[in-house]
């Protein structure tokens, strides 16, 4: 049903749904309904099988590829390469089919969560069933902890509060009223006369009316748009398609050629089939799939020792592109809790933050100034009234001192603490003044109402009361205290005085402006307010009385709550900056609080803010534009989120998107990068993600993104050092011939050397450090080519230079008819690519400035490659395999230098850079 319900009295809803508020559906009717509108539950369509899970593995070019390689090896009887190369492509199926199979579990969650059971009231009568047989027009009763299980019209509000941030972000329970009506529409979160499913009551009791179930409801709606959404290959993904494409064609065509020259050199044709075949492998470096696994898997590890847990391999990579992060505010950017800021009494406003010496707040209040110890006075009052007016209660954390939590209500618990931190315990202050009569909080009245018994004999025998008792306003203290506490407007329709600096003043027109002058103030700093007033009595008050004491009332002051930034969310918003990546907070909160919480931790660089309902009234083209400037996007729904990151995603831009609620799964699935929160979030925002942050901090957000940066950095120097090699071993075998030389490589040659400097100086460069200017450049973009920014030149150039050293020394050696000149050929390679790993291993700065023992996997890599060479070259055993012949000292001498020059090269190659830049 597509009805704004919330814009219907109940009477008209009930009529509507043909329902009788009282007795409710009948058994028959319920029967019937059941049958029209189907279960109460989320339907999961398109999903995939396991099956195609695991093909999707399989389908990618370069992996069909090297299946490819695989079979040829067997039909040329090379079984151990073969073996190699398939334990490679099951390897990385594996890790892939394991992570997605993950994935796929969202919507499963998602029905989890759905179906409670629940009570309704049916016939007249009270029953309990499952909420899957639940349908429009059922009435269901609610109460504290109870998920509600469809989405519904409030019938009955006894002090019902709900948790929406699940659906909506909103830190604060939403009290629910029965009696609202809306003219206009209403964001989801400005719906106070609608319970929604898949919210929690965390506060008194009532009954709804239901109005939609299942795929109808607003979870539902969420589902929907959570099974729509299409992922998009990673840039790490594409790159590797891309990559695959340019080998397949490589390696068929010099298969081909060099087949052909080999054959017309009057080489045996099965000797060049072997050869052209091992050469077409050596092409498509096979240990580049695993080396990208593995560099991805580390830098995961690296990551979860940072707080941030990596669901999907790619996406280590990908973080590396991010260049706009659209995060939450509540818990991400802010603490996720309400704190205290600032106390206001009558014309005086005091920040509620400095320590004193004994770790307690020190109010900024010159006591010895005149009026200094009544205004101090007064403060006590502001915080003792807003700790006994008030039900949270105070525990201390693990037995520590002057540390402490609250169980309850998040705002009533800010109350508290802050009374705590001034060094006035709640739990002293129950047993000192004990509570003898209350006026319960409703959302109609928007406050609540404590009568409190006073013992000066009592406040004197607590540590924490002594010293307030002694400052008491006034010289006789009535026996009883009425406390009142609430929102400003209605407290002050009461509020017959108020007490400025000792003295009690006629609240008059005067006073009227100047405290919500001052209420205004903490208002548009996006903080929530609450007024405290009392009252003293001579007499405890008859219970049936209780509502009567509202009236009279002396305003004491207020106090200016918000959650408040983390600490570290600052200097990650500069980092973020500084390294070009844009933040934009997209929050379900008010936009006030939105802003003010933005301004402060250096997202927002100007005033705009758009809700949700103006960017309804967006075109596509306007909400573009806008989007250019605006970086706080307040009460916005799920489908505003998901719109959002389809404006910002396009070909320059790749988006981390941050989430903890049920409403946020389809935007992280949607994002390039989806973020979710280990410690709020949901299992179903769990599941749609890709990086689970354990500490719900936007701060690791930022060390995961440079992470992913040099990961990113290290693949490609570790393909760079690959195709290079590669290119090498291509260019000798083609150039040798046309020099005058037999073919210099034999087929398990090149096959070794593939086995030894793809091996281990590869997965070295996997775990390179940092490069120093990691998080002080723009990130590189997401459609750059495999090949983008030199890397491409860089392959040709050092490939070719490779070649050329290699073939002058074996040519050398073949032409004074040194019988070792293909051992010498073969070793000069070896040594010469080894080099190459040195030098690669920074894209400018020089191998000298970095240290040849800054990374010691490569330093251990180079030496055990080199023992490996030579135990080829002097093992008999290996050198009847491998055809070598044992070098004298001279010829070794002679690789040695080569491959110094080969790094003299590389080194010079990077000095021409540096001075470019």
């Amino acid at each position: 049903m597509a009805t704004n319900w919330y814009q219907q009295t109940v009477a008209e809803v009930a009529h509507t749904l043909d329902t009788n508020i009282t007795q409710g559906l009948t058994a028959a009717e319920a029967a019937r309904r059941l049958e029209q509108y189907s279960a109460n539950e989320l339907i999961e369509r398109g999903g995939r099988t396991r099956w195609q899970i695991l093909f999707e593995q399989l389908k990618d070019l370069l992996t069909l590829i090297l299946i490819a390689a695989t079979v040829i090896s067997v039909f040329l009887g090379d079984v151990l390469d073969a073996v190699v190369i398939l334990a490679i492509v099951v390897l990385n199926a594996a890790l892939g089919y394991s992570q997605e199979l993950r994935a796929e579990q969202s919507i499963a969650a998602l029905k989890q969560m759905a179906v409670p059971r629940v009570r309704v009231r049916r016939g007249g009568a009270v029953q309990e069933i499952s909420a899957r047989e639940l349908v429009p027009g059922d009435l269901v009763l609610l109460e504290t902890g109870n998920v509600v299980p469809a989405d519904g019209h409030v019938l009955q509000s006894i002090n019902l509060r709900v948790q929406e941030a699940t659906l909506t972000g909103e830190s604060e329970a939403v009290d629910k009223s029965a009696d609202l009506v809306y003219a206009s529409e209403k964001a989801l979160a400005d719906r106070r006369n609608m319970l929604y499913s898949g919210t929690m009551v965390n506060y008194g009791h009532g009954s709804m009316l239901v109005t939609d179930t299942g795929m109808q409801t607003e979870l539902g709606k969420i589902a929907d748009m959570l099974q729509s959404v299409e992922q998009t290959k990673t840039p790490l993904q594409q790159r590797l398609d891309q990559l695959g494409k340019v080998l397949t064609v490589t390696a068929l065509g010099l298969v081909t050629v060099i087949f052909v020259i080999g054959v017309l050199g009057g080489e045996p044709i099965h000797e060049m089939l072997l050869t052209a075949v091992s050469l077409a492998v050596a092409a498509i470096p096979e240990a580049m799939t695993a080396v990208v696994t593995i560099a991805l898997s580390l830098g995961a590890q690296r990551m979860l020792k940072r707080h941030a847990l990596i669901r999907k391999l790619p996406a280590v990579e990908t973080l590396g592109s991010v260049n706009i992060i659209c995060t939450d505010k509540t818990g991400t950017l802010t603490q996720n809790r309400m704190k205290v800021t600032v106390l206001d009494i009558a014309n005086r406003r005091i920040d509620f933050t400095q320590r004193a010496a004994d770790n307690r707040l020190a109010l900024m209040v010159d006591k010895a100034a005149p009026g200094g110890r009544r205004v101090q006075a007064t403060l006590d009052l502001l915080l003792v009234g807003g700790a006994l007016c008030n039900d949270a209660i105070l525990a201390r954390e693990n037995n520590e001192q002057n540390s402490y939590y609250t169980v309850g209500d998040p705002t009533e618990g800010a109350l508290v603490l802050a009374a705590a931190e001034y060094g006035i315990l709640k739990n002293e202050l129950d047993a000192a003044f004990p509570r003898i009569a209350e006026y319960p909080f409703d959302s109609e009245r928007k406050r609540m109402t404590t009568v409190h018994q006073l013992s000066q004999a009592a406040a004197m025998a607590s540590p924490s009361l002594r010293a307030v008792w002694d400052r008491k306003l006034v010289d006789r203290v009535p026996p009883f205290l009425v406390v009142t506490k609430g929102a400003l407007d209605g407290l002050l329709t009461l509020t017959q005085a108020v007490w400025s600096e000792g003295n009690l003043h006629p609240f008059d027109e005067s006073w009227r402006v100047r405290v919500m002058d001052a209420h205004n103030q903490l208002a548009q700093n996006g903080m929530r307010i609450l007024g405290v007033a009392v009252r003293g009595l001579d007499h405890a008050p008859d219970a049936k009385a209780v509502k009567q004491l509202e009236q009279a009332l002396i305003l004491v002051g207020m106090f200016g709550m918000i959650d408040p930034a983390r600490p570290e969310v600052y200097a990650a918003i500069k980092t973020c900056k500084r390294a070009g990546i844009r933040p934009i907070m997209i929050t379900g909160d008010h936009p006030l609080t939105a802003h003010h919480i933005a301004t402060q931790i250096g997202i927002a660089e100007n005033d705009l803010c758009l809700t949700g309902e103006e960017l309804d009234k967006l075109s596509e083209s306007e909400l573009k534009q806008k989007a250019k400037t605006v970086s706080v996007f307040a009460r916005v729904s799920p489908a505003h989120k998901l719109r959002l990151i389809h404006i910002y995603q396009d070909k320059t831009n790749f988006v981390a998107m941050t989430g903890d609620g049920v409403n946020d799964a389809p935007a992280l699935r949607k994002a390039d990068i989806g973020v979710a929160m280990g410690i709020t979030g949901t299992d179903v925002s769990k599941d749609a993600a890709d990086m689970v942050l354990l500490d719900d901090n936007f701060a690791t957000i930022v060390t995961a993104i440079e992470e992913g940066r040099i990961v990113y950095d290290n693949i490609r120097k570790f393909i760079k050092y690959l195709l290079s090699c590669n290119a090498s071993e291509i260019a000798v075998m083609l150039l040798g011939p046309l020099l005058g030389m037999p073919l210099p490589l034999l087929p398990l040659q090149i096959l070794w050397m593939n086995l030894v400097t793809d091996g281990l100086p590869a997965l070295a460069l996997g775990v390179e450090p940092a490069e120093a200017n990691v998080m002080a450049r723009p990130p590189y973009s997401a459609q750059e080519g495999i090949f983008g920014r030199g890397m491409g030149s860089f392959i040709g150039v050092m490939g070719i230079v490779m070649s050329l050293i290699t073939l002058s020394v074996g040519l050398w050696a073949y032409r004074r008819g040194d019988a070792a000149w293909q051992t010498l050929l073969f070793t000069t390679l070896i040594f010469a690519q080894l080099a190459l790993a040195l030098g690669v291993r920074s894209e400018k700065r020089s191998l000298f400035q970095i240290g040849f023992f800054s990374n010691r996997s490569m330093a251990g890599g180079v030496l055990l490659t080199l023992v490996l060479q030579l135990i080829v070259i002097y093992t008999p055993f290996f050198q009847r395999i491998f055809k070598t012949t044992a070098l004298t000292f001279r010829d070794l001498l002679i690789t040695v230098m080569a491959s110094l020059l080969m790094l003299a090269v590389v080194e010079a190659w990077k000095w021409v850079l540096r001075r470019k830049t």
